[in-house]
């Protein structure tokens, strides 16, 4: 990848806009989505022109900044793609599945700002803060169930980093595999132990009413035992170091 000084990055993803604020290279936004105010303080974004997303944008506003780069993330919406290309601006095009892949995402966004060294130290410290909560709770015998859920009609349940990070937090990650639109009846059967709202896009707005006043679920362990909480969904659902904040709130909820 050709190199600027200082290259002018729109970013359409809030992982990329919390991942370069973390390496201390804000100053590379040119522009930034509305979710970015989500994930860094409001005075690392001030004053930048709010773009779209990858799912909907003006893609001749973005080139009117003038940026060298443009960074997206999943879940991307093909026409809106499409129509950056056709602007003929650069796009760089991320689609994390794993914690692994997110740390590569880290030190290639490093390399593109001229910060690798940076890069290297936060993808290190994202990998050791997760081992230290991982080693705390390898000696608890009891490991429960947990069902992470990030959209509820239809039912989807959390990324596969979200399920590294349940078991790095004492838990069980159900039902498997991780990352899907799933049935009703597969949670129920499931019978996770404690459930986990992370709604896309809602902030703490996720409602536990909701899934108590489902039918048939009235017989979940974590329906009966009144497990059921509502995690800020930006640190569950940014493949970011915002991450670490998630895994907290997933330690605490499991191993009260």
């Amino acid at each position: 990848m050709v190199q600027t000084a200082r290259p002018r990055i729109v970013s359409l993803a809030p992982s990329a806009t919390r991942i370069l604020w973390e390496l201390g290279a804000a100053e590379h936004l040119a522009g930034v989505t509305r979710w970015c105010k989500d994930v860094v303080p409001a005075e690392a974004i001030e004053g930048l022109p709010l773009v779209g997303d990858c799912w909907n944008l003006d893609a001749a506003a973005v080139a009117r900044m003038g940026p060298e780069l443009v960074i997206g993330s999943v879940p991307y919406r093909t026409e809106a793609v499409e129509s950056i290309l056709k602007q003929g601006l650069r796009f760089l095009a991320k689609s994390p599945r794993t914690l692994a892949d997110i740390y590569g995402d880290i030190r290639l966004l490093a390399a593109t700002v001229g910060k690798q060294e940076a890069g290297e130290k936060l993808a290190r410290k994202m990998e050791s803060q997760i081992a230290a909560v991982r080693e705390r709770t390898a000696a608890m015998g009891n490991r429960p169930r947990v069902y992470c859920e990030v959209w509820p009609n239809p039912l989807r349940s959390a990324e596969q980093w979200v399920e590294e990070l349940v078991e790095a937090a004492g838990g069980k990650f159900v039902p498997c595999p991780a990352g899907r639109q799933v049935s009703e009846d597969e949670v129920i059967d499931a019978d996770p132990e404690v459930i986990v709202l992370a709604w896309a896009a809602t902030g703490s707005r996720a409602r536990a009413d909701v899934v108590r006043k489902r039918p048939g679920w009235e017989n979940v362990s974590a329906v009966r035992t009144n497990r059921i909480h509502v995690v800020r969904d930006e640190t569950l659902n940014t493949p970011a170091p915002i991450l670490l904040e998630g895994l907290e709130a997933l330690a605490a909820v499991i191993h009260p």
